[in-house]
């Protein structure tokens, strides 16, 4: 198995500034009237920056859109004539418009673009989505024809980020972009909170025929698949739901059972509509959707024990981290490359009680949401533990670090103020409010006083790996889990070992033993290439800026996001790289009857000389040529034309 880096150096940087001002719409000129917050135009900090464009991949055209700053762009889709592009406004951090005292943005929604000249692009309308509700990776534009309907559909994902938010999916006429037509409206799972439309990430439509099917991740529950019959997409009607975790996808053995649908496409193969699901620590499952109201397993991708690609060259062996993201299959169907979005580059190292009775190695996990060690000065957690109970926003209070008596004092240079949290509560008698997320407790700890969170696992859980939950953090704060059994250990409360019974753990405030737990570069997100019919893995590929470890902070984010297959070359395939830009790949075959000798090369791509922050990519054909659009999360459209590798 060969493991290709691309080739391409760029310079470091440091911080972001955001703007203040909506632009009004115009063409792909720059307006430097606008005052820029990273790449493009932007401050030289925070973040990789390049030369522009190289190999085989050539900038065109740009397009600032209307009020687009600070993270505000998401999604880039196109329409299957190549004339229009649609991007999704994600919305103002806590999904306010201008109209609400929010920043200077529309409210969230998809910019239309006129691209029919790619030298020149126009901004031309928005469709504004609901209020508190926003697209961002689930933006599609499908033809359908049916007896009900015969055009172009805008597919719109639907997340709720407020109290008037409303999920599902949401499906437009863009026949006319000029003109685009609501057809229906935030339409989906009707059995979350509220009564109202489960929340969605991502969304994929395709004409079967007599009909058409959409499928959609449900954020809010599982089954977390659900297929909704589209064939009159005034009326989409809920058919059929699935939990790929009934054909067991995920991978226990490598701590990796956090398995959920997060991306998905569907392309007709060999006279069968198949289903290719990015399923996060599940890896790439590929289900049989002829008949989607009765699915049929094809088979699903295996994480290796050992990590291929990470540290090898370091010979230090780790296991991967799943993050099975967006994937899509080549045009002769022969592979499907995929992405794994990884934005942590370090990994917790052994967690250790230091002191006490028990000092010991005992297993621990990042709790998802949190932050590791590695944001630490020292890139260490270390110090003595303090019991605070379960620590919900209705729980018993947690005491703040100088209300424990000789506490602060006893803390060394270096170490942090560490409270222990218990995960729940469920079943104990002494504590019978409702059980919250470890998000929430976190932030109750913040406001304590506390500089990091060890979680433990549930009484009476014997979880292993442990888990404490994740979710709903508003804090960048360190958060670790281990298990029950060292949550006892820690403070010296017998029984060591399940069973355990209650009252459970010490007295809140109890001061326990110390704890120490490292950190571990293990490098960001990258790329795979798969045997699209034995689902085994040929090649992996990342920039390697990604495996650096003196690019860990202050370079921007450096894993791969979306990857976009070539309409017209099998070879060839695009890449969304965050602050490593647009990265073009080409599979290249040594012996083209032997699979084995298959790897992805770096070809060509983009990074401005103030650097992007690149979102979504989209690949499509005009004239016998392949264009490709991309998203920059700051500032708007890009659009490349490509050329054939030598």
């Amino acid at each position: 198995m060969r493991h290709r880096f691309g080739t391409f150096a760029v310079l470091p940087l440091a911080l972001l500034l955001g703007f203040s001002s909506i632009v009004a719409a115009h063409d792909g000129a720059v307006d430097n009237d606008v005052a820029p917050v990273k790449g493009l135009d932007g401050p030289t900090s925070g973040h990789l920056i390049g030369t522009g464009d190289w190999g085989n991949l050539d900038l065109l055209s740009r397009l600032k859109l209307s009020g687009a700053h600070n993270d505000l762009v998401a999604d880039v889709a196109v329409s299957p004539d190549g004339e229009t592009a649609y991007l999704a406004n994600w919305g103002a951090d806590d999904c306010a418009g201008p109209e609400t005292g929010g920043q200077n943005s529309p409210d969230a929604g998809a910019w239309i673009v006129d691209i029919r000249n790619l030298d020149n692009p126009v901004e031309i309308g928005f469709i504004p989505s609901h209020q508190d509700t926003r697209p961002g990776e689930g933006m599609h534009v499908a033809t359908i024809s049916t007896k009900f309907f015969n055009g172009d559909i805008l597919v719109m994902n639907n997340e709720q980020c407020g109290k008037n938010g409303k999920g599902g999916v949401s499906l437009w006429d863009v026949t006319d972009p000029t003109n685009p037509k609501r057809l229906s409206e935030n339409f989906g799972d009707r059995s979350g909170v509220r009564g109202d439309t489960n929340s969605t990430h991502s969304a994929f439509a395709w004409d079967a025929g007599a009909k058409a099917y959409l499928v959609l991740q449900d954020s809010s529950e599982f089954p977390d698949v659900d297929i909704l019959d589209i064939t009159n997409p005034m009326r989409p009607r809920l058919i059929a739901e699935y939990d790929l975790n009934d054909y067991d996808v995920s991978q226990p053995a490598l701590g990796l059972t956090d398995s959920d649908l997060h991306d998905m496409v569907v392309k007709k193969i060999g006279g069968r509509w198949i289903l290719l699901a990015s399923y996060w620590d599940g890896g790439y499952v590929m289900l049989d959707v002829t008949v989607p109201t009765v699915p049929a397993f094809i088979g699903d991708t295996d994480y290796p024990a050992i990590d291929p690609l990470l540290l090898e060259s370091a010979g230090i062996s780790l296991t991967p981290e799943g993050n099975g993201h967006q994937a899509e299959f080549t045009l002769d169907n022969e592979f499907f490359i995929a992405t794994d979005e990884d934005f942590g580059p370090y990994r917790t190292g052994a967690f250790e009680i230091t002191s006490g009775s028990y000092a010991g190695t005992y297993p621990s996990l990042i709790v998802p949401g949190a932050q590791p060690p590695a944001i630490l000065a020292d890139l260490t957690l270390n110090g003595p533990t303090v019991y605070g109970g379960y620590g919900c926003p209705n729980s018993a209070p947690i005491p703040t670090p100088a209300s424990i008596t000789g506490y602060v004092g006893s803390l060394a240079t270096g170490e942090e103020k560490i409270i222990v949290l218990q995960r729940g509560p469920s079943g104990d008698p002494s504590a019978t409010e409702e059980a919250c997320f470890p998000g929430e407790k976190a932030h109750e700890a913040e406001l304590a006083g506390w500089d990091a969170v060890l979680f433990v696992g549930r009484h009476p859980g014997t979880e292993s790996p442990p888990f404490c939950g994740s979710g709903a953090f508003v804090d960048e704060i360190v958060g670790i889990c281990t298990s029950h059994e060292a949550f006892h250990k820690l403070f010296n409360t017998a029984p060591f070992a399940a069973p355990w019974t209650y009252p459970d753990g010490p007295a809140i405030g109890a001061i326990g033993a110390d704890i120490e737990v490292g950190s571990l570069f293990d490098g960001w997100g990258y790329v795979h290439l798969y045997d699209r019919q034995t689902l085994a893995e040929i090649d992996t590929f990342a920039i390697p800026e990604a495996h650096d470890s003196t690019k860990a902070f202050g370079f921007g984010d450096l894993t791969v996001h979306e990857v976009a297959t070539d309409p017209l070359d099998a070879s060839l395939a695009y890449l969304s790289y965050y602050s490593g830009g647009v990265r073009m790949i080409d599979i290249q075959c040594s012996n083209p009857a032997d699979e084995s000798t298959c790897e992805l090369v770096e070809v060509g791509g983009y990074l401005g000389a103030t650097g992007n922050d690149i979102w979504g990519v989209e690949a499509f054909a005009r004239g016998g040529e392949t264009y490709v659009l991309a998203s920059d999360r700051d500032y708007g459209l890009l659009i490349f034309q490509t050329t054939e590798p030598d």
